[in-house]
């Protein structure tokens, strides 16, 4: 048995221990002797941080033993990726060019088709465009550019490392058009109503969007995707404004100013024999001047005009009013062509018209045109029929276009009572071609229907006729086309069969009609379109 001093002893010597176990700074030595240990025994390797995805050579702190580096992961991520794709389909463009030149003006370079200031502009060339040089003729470089061949000036031309340089900036996203002409329209859908613009064949285009059924917007519109590849590329040359195109085609151009119809005579003088008419603001090539007359080619007639500068404009003036009444044309090329309800090959031919007409074009299609002829309903002024032709057997040129001369001479008429009244009624009608066309009108100056304009004709000779075109045809006697005369009434009917227009016959193969809304009365050949009755009204 302990004594009770050495039991006392003992006892605080086991406190102090505990205590000693306890107590912060003995936990902090004896931590900090753990870790002194760790570091001798195991050694630690540190690494400096790598720069931009590079790996660095590690940096061994402890024991100098060398160790191969761990892998680094320079897998690029899916915008670099897209980054890198873009560059080099940019890099790709420059390089596609043989000889690249970069035009550097502020606005636009002409391209001419022969070398010189006198050559004649073709297309041009915008500032920052591309083109490639063929070759260097002095000042002038002989380039293509956007399907445009011809010639440019070339002190305004970057060419060499400084024009790739200055491409690379360039490159960008754009449309090309691959059609021969295609709408650009104020809203992504098809209609008729929202044409503001027309593109051609191989222009591009910067991509502002593409949008999820298939239209891509351009600054100033939209366009169809269907007929447009978007890649990069380089801005290229465009032809000639499709309008600017159509007064090109005149070197002295001549405009008739007359509200009706200028005569286009045999020969130069007020009692010279007609063989033409110009319609108003119909075009001409001026071919001679002479003593108060312009010897002229309009259309398939040459004959000669007044030179009076109130029946006729020319130079600036002309240009002025071409630029402002050129539109949009189907000109047939062949001798008979179908017209059908619908742009297809299995729809109902609904009529036929005739080579050398022009038509208003009222929308393009791929492969066909929809024409403006004159299909509306007498009952409600609503469009009845649609009429489509092909333009895939290049049957069809469709451009921009002036109104040039037509055929015609009076007929020539036996002298009796009868005669002389069929003369005065054709004389009277065609005064007032030029007029507009007004559904459900009845004025001759302000505007009139088909079957208005031959009610109002007739009526100043005593013939009442009723107005409607389906109810004129059961009035007179029949007659066939061997024996039509002038004044007789020619009818035309719908894709239904139903009679919708009326037209007069003037003799020598034409008719004089209140057409449609946009081609106002007019004169067109008696067959334009498939008639379906012969009428004389006038009692002879």
């Amino acid at each position: 048995m302990l004594e009770h001093k050495d039991y006392i002893s003992s006892l605080n010597k086991a406190r102090r221990k505990r205590n000693q176990k306890l107590d912060p700074r003995y936990l902090l030595l004896l931590l900090a002797g753990l870790i002194l240990a760790g570091i001798v025994i195991v050694g630690v390797k540190t690494y400096k941080k790598p720069v931009s995805g590079r790996a660095a050579e590690p940096t061994v702190e402890s024991t100098g033993s060398s160790a191969e580096p761990e892998p680094v992961d320079i897998t690029p991520s899916p915008e670099e990726e897209a980054a890198l794709e873009e560059a080099r389909a940019k890099e790709a463009v420059v390089n596609s060019y043989q000889n690249l030149g970069i035009v550097q003006v502020s606005g636009y370079l002409n391209i001419r088709e022969t070398p010189g200031t006198d050559g004649k502009i073709i297309g041009k060339l915008s500032g920052d465009g591309a083109c490639e040089i063929l070759d260097t003729e002095g000042e002038w470089s002989h380039i293509t550019s956007g399907g445009v061949e011809g010639y440019i000036n070339n002190q305004y031309l970057l060419t060499g490392e400084e024009a790739k340089q200055k491409a690379r900036d360039l490159v960008t996203l754009r449309a090309t058009v691959t059609a021969d002409s295609l709408n650009i329209r104020s809203a992504p859908v098809i209609d008729p109503a929202n044409i503001v613009g027309q593109a051609l064949k191989n222009e591009r285009y910067v991509v502002l969007s593409q949008m999820e059924d298939n239209w891509i917007q351009i600054e100033g519109g939209y366009i169809s995707g269907d007929y447009a590849e978007v890649a990069y590329s380089l801005d290229e040359g465009r032809k000639l404004d499709m309008k600017a195109m159509a007064i090109n085609q005149y070197d002295n151009l001549v405009i008739s100013k007359v509200n009706n119809y200028l005569n286009v005579r045999a020969e130069p003088k007020s009692d010279g024999k007609i063989i033409g008419k110009m319609t108003s603001k119909a075009a001409g090539e001026i071919l001679e001047t002479l003593d108060g007359w312009y010897k002229i080619q309009s259309g398939p007639i040459v004959g000669y005009i007044s030179s009076d500068p109130q029946y006729t404009a020319t130079g600036q003036e002309a240009k002025d009013i071409a630029m402002e009444t050129a539109t949009l044309k189907a000109i047939i090329k062949t001798d008979v062509l179908n017209v059908r309800t619908e742009p297809n090959t299995d729809s109902k031919i609904w009529t036929q018209i005739v080579k050398d007409e022009r038509y208003q074009v009222v929308s393009q299609l791929d492969g066909w045109v929809e024409i403006d002829l004159d299909s509306v309903d007498e009952e409600d002024g609503s469009t009845v029929d649609k009429a489509y032709i092909s333009t895939r057997d290049n049957n069809v040129e469709v451009r921009y276009a002036l109104n040039e001369a037509i055929k015609f001479s009076p007929a020539e008429i036996a002298a009796s009572n009868a005669a002389s009244r069929r003369s005065k009624v054709v004389n009277y009608a065609l005064q007032f071609v030029g007029n507009p066309y007004v559904w459900g009108g009845t004025s001759l100056t302000k505007g009139v229907d088909c079957s208005g304009f031959t009610m109002k004709v007739m009526q100043q000779f005593g013939v009442s006729l009723p107005h409607y075109s389906g109810a004129q045809a059961k009035m007179g006697k029949k007659v066939t086309s061997a024996n039509m005369k002038p004044g007789d009434l020619i009818f035309y009917a719908g894709s239904g069969g139903t009679i919708n227009h009326v037209a007069m016959y003037i003799g020598n193969g034409q008719v004089v009609h209140a057409a449609s809304r946009k081609s106002g009365i007019k004169i067109s050949t008696w067959n334009y379109r498939t008639p379906v009755a012969i009428r004389n009204v006038l009692g002879d």
